[in-house]
């Protein structure tokens, strides 16, 4: 089809049609777009052929066996793709709004694991007719588009928008299991010589995690040259944690991810007075579309209370 066959029109292009250009452009193939949209491969050729004679221009330079994305094609996708996600996500909200009240809530598998999930009872038993739909994801979201009302992140102040809600702070500690300390005493800080050290794996290999580290801690606290008796690395704070309980080693922890456990007795705090500050903390941020809920200010609620009891858990003794 050539420039001149095409007759621009200004009336609306139907959502059909923006479909299946996005299909075929996702899989530069018209048999796989209509596999996935369960439409004829002839269907789709028309909604793309009728779609080109509305934006006046080719949006695909066709091969034998596959086609590719002109540059207006190109211009083209990087529109749809936002709009389309935009749709598909106000449809869900509406879609939820008719049905049973739920919130949906991003956070990472060891803050899920290891914080939220042990106290999720607590606001099912106080809100028993809210569903509750936990992704546990190390990914971003766009809470523009994404079919996600809540977002608990662990990050710095400077990377978090204006309108999130700062829950607690972070403190790095030494913990170990009871038992562990049955045979060998753990009273100094020359003592950890004579003990395995758990840490995050991660943080071996990216400098703006290093103040996860022992090296960074021991640097810290002028003790430079003490070495362990073996070094035991995890890919997940949860695993660290595990670890200890399972009494593999003396773990340097994340204060708040480990408090329920402290207070147990599961671990103890060896050297309560040799805390050390993180520049991280934990926040709340709310979707736009989300944050007028009840049910999601009903939770974003009980969150808070929840945070405000970690904080004195975690500030006191210090």
């Amino acid at each position: 089809m050539s420039p001149t066959d095409f007759s621009p029109r200004t009336r609306p292009i139907g959502v059909g049609q923006l479909r299946a250009f996005e299909a075929v452009a996702r899989h530069l193939n018209f048999r796989a777009a209509s596999e996935e949209l369960a439409l004829t491969q002839s269907a789709v050729t028309r909604q793309i052929q009728a779609l080109e004679g509305e934006v006046g221009v080719s949006l695909f330079l066709r091969h034998t066996r596959a086609v590719e994305l002109t540059a207006a094609g190109a211009q083209l996708l990087q529109a749809v793709l936002p709009s389309l996600e935009r749709l598909d996500s106000a449809v869900r909200q509406v879609r939820r709004s008719a049905g049973r009240k739920s919130v949906a809530i991003s956070t990472w598998a060891s803050f899920a694991s290891m914080w939220l999930i042990p106290r999720l009872e607590a606001f099912q038993s106080q809100h028993p007719d809210i569903d509750i739909r936990i992704d546990a994801s190390d990914a971003l979201v766009d809470l523009d588009t994404a079919d996600v009302d809540l977002v608990l992140r662990y990050t710095q102040a400077s990377s978090v928008p204006a309108h999130a809600v700062h829950l607690f702070d972070e403190q790095l500690t030494p913990v170990v299991s009871p038992w562990l300390l049955k045979n060998r005493p753990l009273q100094r800080a020359e003592d950890l010589a004579h003990f395995t050290l758990i840490e995050a794996n991660e943080a071996q290999h990216s400098q703006p995690m290093t103040w996860l580290t022992w090296r960074h801690w021991l640097d810290v606290y002028r003790l430079r040259k003490l070495e362990p008796k073996r070094w035991l690395y995890f890919g997940y704070a949860y695993q660290i944690a595990q670890a200890a309980l399972a009494g593999q080693g003396v773990a340097l922890t994340r204060m708040p991810l480990v408090a329920d456990s402290l207070r147990s007795g599961d671990l103890i705090e060896v050297l309560p007075g040799m805390r050390l500050d993180s520049p991280m903390a934990y926040w709340l941020i709310a979707a736009p579309h989300s944050h007028a809920r009840p049910e999601v200010q009903a939770f974003c609620e009980w969150l808070t209370g929840q945070a405000a009891q970690t904080r004195q858990a975690i500030s006191k003794d210090r």
